[in-house]
Protein backbone atom coordinates (compact mmCIF):
# COMPACT_ATOMS: atom_id res chain seq x y z
CA UNK A 1 0.00 0.00 0.00
CA UNK A 2 1.36 3.60 -0.88
CA UNK A 3 1.62 6.25 1.64
CA UNK A 4 0.69 10.21 0.04
CA UNK A 5 3.64 12.28 0.10
CA UNK A 6 2.43 16.20 -0.79
CA UNK A 7 5.62 18.19 -1.62
CA UNK A 8 4.93 21.96 -1.74
CA UNK A 9 5.90 24.05 -5.12
CA UNK A 10 7.44 26.41 -2.47
CA UNK A 11 10.18 24.14 -2.01
CA UNK A 12 10.96 24.89 -5.68
CA UNK A 13 12.50 27.99 -3.97
CA UNK A 14 14.61 25.93 -1.85
CA UNK A 15 16.60 23.53 -4.74
CA UNK A 16 19.19 21.65 -1.61
CA UNK A 17 16.18 20.81 0.31
CA UNK A 18 14.14 19.93 -2.88
CA UNK A 19 17.00 18.13 -4.07
CA UNK A 20 17.14 16.14 -0.85
CA UNK A 21 13.59 14.90 -0.10
CA UNK A 22 13.10 13.83 -4.06
CA UNK A 23 16.40 11.68 -3.85
CA UNK A 24 14.63 10.50 -0.33
CA UNK A 25 11.73 9.46 -1.86
CA UNK A 26 13.44 8.19 -4.63
CA UNK A 27 16.05 5.69 -2.99
CA UNK A 28 12.61 4.09 -1.00
CA UNK A 29 12.94 6.38 2.23
CA UNK A 30 9.51 7.14 3.05
CA UNK A 31 8.49 3.29 1.10
CA UNK A 32 6.05 2.82 -1.80
CA UNK A 33 4.74 6.48 -2.31
CA UNK A 34 2.13 9.21 -4.73
CA UNK A 35 4.11 12.06 -4.63
CA UNK A 36 1.71 15.15 -4.97
CA UNK A 37 3.31 18.37 -6.45
CA UNK A 38 2.08 21.65 -5.55
CA UNK A 39 1.31 24.49 -7.47
CA UNK A 40 4.34 27.03 -6.41
CA UNK A 41 4.76 29.75 -8.66
CA UNK A 42 2.52 28.62 -11.65
CA UNK A 43 -0.34 28.66 -9.22
CA UNK A 44 0.92 31.94 -8.06
CA UNK A 45 0.62 32.80 -11.93
CA UNK A 46 -3.22 31.81 -11.63
CA UNK A 47 -4.58 33.75 -8.60
CA UNK A 48 -2.80 36.54 -10.38
CA UNK A 49 -4.18 35.98 -13.73
CA UNK A 50 -7.74 35.50 -11.96
CA UNK A 51 -7.41 38.96 -10.42
CA UNK A 52 -6.35 40.54 -13.69
CA UNK A 53 -8.80 38.49 -15.89
CA UNK A 54 -11.85 37.58 -13.56
CA UNK A 55 -12.26 34.47 -14.55
CA UNK A 56 -14.12 32.02 -12.30
CA UNK A 57 -12.99 30.21 -9.35
CA UNK A 58 -13.97 26.69 -11.31
CA UNK A 59 -11.84 28.11 -14.08
CA UNK A 60 -8.92 28.96 -11.53
CA UNK A 61 -9.10 25.73 -9.58
CA UNK A 62 -8.62 23.59 -13.20
CA UNK A 63 -5.89 25.88 -14.22
CA UNK A 64 -4.43 25.40 -11.22
CA UNK A 65 -4.21 21.59 -11.49
CA UNK A 66 -2.19 22.30 -14.82
CA UNK A 67 -0.07 24.38 -12.30
CA UNK A 68 0.86 21.57 -9.91
CA UNK A 69 1.04 19.14 -13.29
CA UNK A 70 3.90 21.23 -14.42
CA UNK A 71 5.67 20.98 -10.77
CA UNK A 72 5.23 17.35 -11.32
CA UNK A 73 7.32 17.88 -14.50
CA UNK A 74 9.45 19.89 -12.47
CA UNK A 75 10.17 17.37 -9.92
CA UNK A 76 11.13 14.64 -12.71
CA UNK A 77 13.42 16.86 -14.20
CA UNK A 78 15.12 17.30 -10.70
CA UNK A 79 15.13 13.21 -9.68
CA UNK A 80 14.35 11.48 -13.27
CA UNK A 81 13.49 7.76 -12.14
CA UNK A 82 10.20 9.36 -10.57
CA UNK A 83 7.02 7.93 -13.00
CA UNK A 84 4.22 9.52 -13.97
CA UNK A 85 0.97 8.32 -13.04
CA UNK A 86 -2.67 9.75 -13.67
CA UNK A 87 -4.75 7.46 -11.96
CA UNK A 88 -2.75 6.36 -8.95
CA UNK A 89 -5.76 4.71 -7.61
CA UNK A 90 -5.79 2.15 -10.35
CA UNK A 91 -1.88 1.83 -10.47
CA UNK A 92 -0.01 -1.47 -10.42
CA UNK A 93 3.10 0.16 -11.78
CA UNK A 94 5.88 -1.78 -10.05
CA UNK A 95 7.86 1.87 -9.51
CA UNK A 96 8.40 2.77 -5.73
CA UNK A 97 7.83 6.65 -6.15
CA UNK A 98 5.02 7.63 -8.28
CA UNK A 99 4.50 11.67 -9.18
CA UNK A 100 0.90 12.45 -9.56
CA UNK A 101 -0.40 14.56 -11.86
CA UNK A 102 -3.91 15.35 -11.56
CA UNK A 103 -5.08 16.42 -14.86
CA UNK A 104 -7.47 13.83 -14.80
CA UNK A 105 -9.66 15.93 -12.27
CA UNK A 106 -9.68 18.98 -14.50
CA UNK A 107 -13.05 17.74 -16.11
CA UNK A 108 -14.43 17.82 -12.33
CA UNK A 109 -14.98 15.46 -9.34
CA UNK A 110 -18.16 15.63 -7.53
CA UNK A 111 -15.90 15.34 -3.97
CA UNK A 112 -14.05 18.39 -5.27
CA UNK A 113 -14.91 21.83 -4.72
CA UNK A 114 -13.53 24.03 -7.42
CA UNK A 115 -12.56 27.08 -4.86
CA UNK A 116 -9.04 28.08 -3.69
CA UNK A 117 -10.90 26.78 -0.21
CA UNK A 118 -9.20 23.44 -2.58
CA UNK A 119 -5.49 23.37 -2.56
CA UNK A 120 -2.96 20.50 -3.39
CA UNK A 121 -2.96 20.18 0.38
CA UNK A 122 -6.36 18.88 -0.07
CA UNK A 123 -6.54 17.31 -2.74
CA UNK A 124 -3.44 15.14 -1.21
CA UNK A 125 -5.44 13.85 1.66
CA UNK A 126 -8.57 12.90 -1.22
CA UNK A 127 -6.04 10.62 -3.24
CA UNK A 128 -5.33 9.48 -0.14
CA UNK A 129 -8.64 8.76 1.22
CA UNK A 130 -8.89 7.55 -2.51
CA UNK A 131 -6.33 4.79 -2.17
CA UNK A 132 -6.18 3.64 1.10
CA UNK A 133 -3.03 5.03 1.75
CA UNK A 134 -2.00 4.42 5.38
CA UNK A 135 -0.59 8.44 5.98
CA UNK A 136 -0.06 11.38 4.35
CA UNK A 137 2.60 13.61 4.87
CA UNK A 138 2.73 17.48 3.67
CA UNK A 139 6.65 18.31 3.06
CA UNK A 140 6.10 22.21 3.71
CA UNK A 141 8.88 25.13 4.02
CA UNK A 142 7.29 26.07 7.01
CA UNK A 143 6.82 24.20 10.44
CA UNK A 144 3.39 23.10 12.04
CA UNK A 145 3.38 24.02 15.22
CA UNK A 146 3.47 20.47 18.02
CA UNK A 147 0.05 19.64 19.10
CA UNK A 148 -2.37 21.09 16.38
CA UNK A 149 -5.20 19.44 14.84
CA UNK A 150 -6.27 20.38 11.40
CA UNK A 151 -8.51 23.01 11.86
CA UNK A 152 -5.87 24.88 13.82
CA UNK A 153 -3.53 24.50 10.59
CA UNK A 154 -5.88 25.74 8.63
CA UNK A 155 -6.56 28.69 10.63
CA UNK A 156 -3.29 29.81 11.11
CA UNK A 157 -2.66 29.21 7.08
CA UNK A 158 -0.22 26.32 6.88
CA UNK A 159 -3.10 24.32 4.89
CA UNK A 160 -5.98 25.22 2.63
CA UNK A 161 -9.40 26.17 4.47
CA UNK A 162 -10.74 22.72 3.24
CA UNK A 163 -8.40 20.30 4.76
CA UNK A 164 -9.90 20.06 7.83
CA UNK A 165 -12.77 18.55 6.36
CA UNK A 166 -10.67 16.09 3.89
CA UNK A 167 -8.55 15.41 6.95
CA UNK A 168 -11.67 14.35 8.48
CA UNK A 169 -12.43 11.67 5.81
CA UNK A 170 -9.33 10.24 6.28
CA UNK A 171 -8.13 7.52 8.29
CA UNK A 172 -4.48 7.50 8.41
CA UNK A 173 -1.71 9.52 9.74
CA UNK A 174 -1.41 12.70 9.01
CA UNK A 175 1.96 14.64 9.09
CA UNK A 176 3.49 17.81 7.97
CA UNK A 177 6.83 17.82 7.68
CA UNK A 178 8.71 20.97 7.51
CA UNK A 179 12.42 21.98 7.92
CA UNK A 180 12.46 21.13 11.56
CA UNK A 181 11.10 17.85 10.65
CA UNK A 182 7.90 15.51 10.86
CA UNK A 183 4.99 17.23 13.11
CA UNK A 184 2.22 14.17 13.69
CA UNK A 185 -1.33 16.66 13.31
CA UNK A 186 -3.59 14.80 15.83
CA UNK A 187 -7.33 14.01 15.14
CA UNK A 188 -9.16 16.92 16.68
CA UNK A 189 -11.85 15.01 19.55
CA UNK A 190 -15.61 15.60 19.45
CA UNK A 191 -17.10 18.34 20.54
Amino acid sequence: MRAVVKIGGSLLADPPRLSAVLAELADGGQGPCVVVPGGGPDADAVRAAQREEGFSDAQAHRRALGAMGATAARFRAIEPCLVTSLAPWDDTSPEMVLVWDPALLCDGHPDIPETWDVTSDSLALWLASRIGAPACTLVKSADAPRGCDAHTLSRIGLVDAAFPDFARCFSGAITIWGPGGPVPIRRREAA
